[in-house]
């Protein structure tokens, strides 16, 4: 039998798992042409050995590293791009350098991505992006970073409830109340929603704060057509088509992030609805083009680049007993997208 320690090599891996040596690298640096259960074999292996944790913790203790991976859900998002650029400042400060991966707001191939990084033996690792409302999803990942941050690793994430670390938490459910509030206390009553993919927390907690605001008025979210589509521009467009086509008597769209307000602006010009004369729109996040839409949108705005520097701060501190929580708080921007009420007639 090997023995832990800095002398296990992977062909010991390799060798108990029953493995070659090439599986068995493919399983631990999180690449394709391994089942899952092959790589969920040889990954508890190398953990019973020890061949996993002492390459990188060797890394980390000896302070060598100096790569900070972050992983995002959408790369041309302007929400995630935001975000790296605040995690970039910080990086350029320390003299550290950013990996970012992306995810596609996939699971499991964000849970590679994080196995790659770890494989890679970087430093610190962050993650940005709406986490899944099913524990389930997100247990790997957090036995994963669990692992990483015994050894020595740095970890903290933006926007995810249940991975255990430090994390930076957008004000979703607020900022959800403060954009439906705003809608009606503009007269508005025929509310829609482009809600983003269902599973997301974040689209949890910003329908969340729109329930709340309906329920200050004695009204109800299960009364409003709710459009799960990708939480992209692409998914505003499919969501605003499917709400004019089964719900035409609609005022208002509340769109659960900018980039899907922008498909939904996209889709009511090319249909020469009037924005806001006829259906008032908004978004949430407040990217940096918002303002320069015709209409400019109206929107819900997030500190994405300070999250960024929160987040790679948070993750540069000692680790603390308890995961810290960095609330952002938000603001309502008004802009030219939203206004009162169309009056329709009875019915229609």
């Amino acid at each position: 039998m090997p023995k832990p320690g800095p002398r296990l090599r992977l062909i010991d891996v390799a060798e108990r798992a029953g493995v070659s040596l090439a599986t068995a690298s493919r399983a631990l640096s999180g690449r394709d042409g391994v089942s899952e259960e092959v790589a969920r074999r040889v990954r508890q292996i190398s953990r019973e050995l020890g061949y996993v944790a002492n390459p990188y913790a060797r890394t980390l203790a000896g302070g060598a590293s100096s790569t900070v991976g972050l992983i995002v859900h959408q790369v041309d998002d302007p929400y995630f791009s935001e975000i790296a650029s605040g995690v970039i400042e910080v990086a350029a400060e320390e003299g550290l350098l950013v990996q970012i991966s992306h995810s596609g707001r996939d699971p499991d191939y964000e849970l590679r991505q994080l196995r790659h990084l770890i494989a890679q033996r970087v430093g610190i690792i962050l993650i940005a992006g709406s986490g899944y409302d099913d524990p389930r999803i997100e247990a790997e990942a957090r036995t994963e970073l669990s692992a990483f941050q015994k050894l020595g690793g740095r970890v903290a994430v933006i926007g995810r409830h249940s991975l255990g670390v430090d994390a930076v938490m957008p004000d979703n459910e607020a900022g959800g109340r403060a954009l439906a509030t705003h809608l009606l206390e503009l007269g508005h009553r025929r509310i829609a929603v482009a809600a983003g993919t269902a599973g997301l927390t974040t689209v949890a907690d910003r329908l969340a704060g729109v329930s709340a605001a309906l329920r200050q008025r004695d009204l109800s979210l299960d009364g409003l057509p709710v459009v799960h589509c990708d939480f992209t521009r692409d998914g505003g467009r499919v969501a605003a088509e499917q709400i004019l086509r089964d719900h035409p008597e609609t005022t208002a769209i509340i769109a659960l992030n900018d980039a899907m307000a922008i498909g939904v602006l996209s889709t009511l010009r090319a249909h020469r609805i009037p924005v806001p004369d006829r259906i008032s729109v908004v978004g949430f996040d407040d990217v940096s083009v918002a303002a320069d839409l015709a209409p400019s949108l109206t929107t819900v705005r997030l500190p994405m680049t300070d999250m960024g520097r929160m987040a790679l701060t948070l993750a540069l501190k000692p680790r603390s007993v308890r995961p810290r929580r960095r609330p952002t708080g938000h603001t309502l921007v008004v802009r030219d997208s939203t206004g009162p009420a169309l009056r329709l007639p009875a019915g229609g």
